[in-house]
């Protein structure tokens, strides 16, 4: 098992939650370690924003805690109704929902132990809530600051080679379809991880204003990169759909298909190498003449096939999602090349692409 920054933190952040509760005389401790748990996000902007929402969380769910004791008593039931308004006026104002769960340790932990100096309690146990929620800030602040920018592009990279090779497989029928079936769900799920990832790369903030214009051409270039390798997998699960139809199909048509797919495949491999600088301008766009050529070549073919009888309309009904997805990935490619070349026009010099070896 691989421990990530993640757990570090989290641990830092209890850690320091339990120093600073003792420091301050707050007893228990362990409620503010509790709180940071909750409170640790995967970044810095999540964590501000959980920072704002916790503070509103639990201030709700504090002032309902003595309110309803004070009124009500402590009998579990009174609890029960207290957690069910303060959900309900938590959902009302939109908070985030990881703020619900200690929103109502809040109130049971005020709640569930009934004391003479009532207030003073609540507030002893609501500050330690506090301690463990900006522990938990102050460590994503400062400790192990996140880099999504490599992880992402690492991800895409080794997705992406993953399926090239099962689509050079695929059209040269070598493939064991029983790996493939199960490879097939595997990547799905690795491309919505990256989804996610994206949407954590996202949320990072820069604070320079030429940081900030090429920032936001990297959030548009790994968008397109990703939007690029779904259309690649799209392409590996219909030729896995309609690979037997392919088969039956006149030899050129095939060959056509599979010379236009490693055409695409290396075009695209040529991208992502050319964005860490690795391959050169002129290499590029020389592979985007021949894959424009290959695309003309691929639907006169496939048009003519049909005009002139060689294949029946449902054999043609069947190839023609192969087809219309080998030029819509194409058409991604070229948008995608033409956006890598685009941000070193403007951010060859102001902005350096920092993409790390693993050590």
């Amino acid at each position: 098992m691989k421990l990530g920054a993640r757990i570090f933190k989290t641990g830092l952040a209890i850690v320091l939650a339990l120093y600073t509760a003792s420091w301050l005389g707050l007893e228990p401790a362990m409620y503010g370690a509790l709180a940071a748990t909750f409170a640790i996000q995967p970044s810095i902007y999540r964590t501000y924003q959980t920072i704002l929402d916790q503070v509103q969380g639990n201030i709700i769910g504090a002032v309902l805690a003595v309110a309803f004791a004070m009124t009500f008593g402590h009998e579990p039931v009174i609890i029960g109704v207290t957690v069910v308004v303060a959900i309900a006026i938590l959902i009302k104002l939109k908070l985030d929902e990881s703020t619900i769960p200690l929103a109502l340790v809040t109130i049971i932990i005020i709640m569930g132990n009934p004391t003479d100096d009532f207030i003073a309690f609540a507030a002893s146990r609501f500050f330690l809530i506090m301690v463990g929620v900006f522990a938990a800030f102050i460590v994503n602040l400062l400790f192990i600051p996140p880099k999504y920018e490599t992880r992402l592009y690492r991800k895409l990279v080794y997705n992406t080679e993953e399926v090239i090779r099962w689509i050079r497989l695929v059209t040269r029928h070598e493939t064991n379809q029983q790996s493939l079936k199960k490879d097939i769900p595997r990547i799905n799920e690795n491309i919505i991880k990256m989804d996610n990832l994206y949407l954590l790369y996202k949320e990072e903030r820069t604070y320079f204003t030429k940081s900030k214009l090429g920032k936001a051409r990297k959030i548009v270039l790994f968008k397109q990169m990703l939007f690029t390798l779904k259309k690649s997998f799209m392409i590996l699960r219909t030729l896995d759909k309609y690979g037997n139809d392919l088969q039956h199909m006149p030899d050129r048509l095939q060959k056509l298909v599979r010379d236009q797919l490693d055409h695409l495949t290396n075009y695209h491999d040529r991208i992502l190498l050319r964005y860490v600088g690795k391959v050169n301008t002129k290499l590029t766009d020389e592979m985007a003449e021949e894959v424009d050529e290959g695309k003309e070549s691929l639907t006169d073919l496939f048009m003519d096939l049909y005009d002139h009888h060689e294949i029946n309309r449902d054999e043609w009904l069947h190839i023609l999602p192969i087809v219309s997805h080998i030029v819509e990935y194409n058409e991604q490619l070229e948008h995608l090349d033409r956006l890598v070349e685009s941000f070193f026009n403007y951010h060859t010099n102001v902005n350096q692409v920092e993409i790390r070896d693993e050590d």
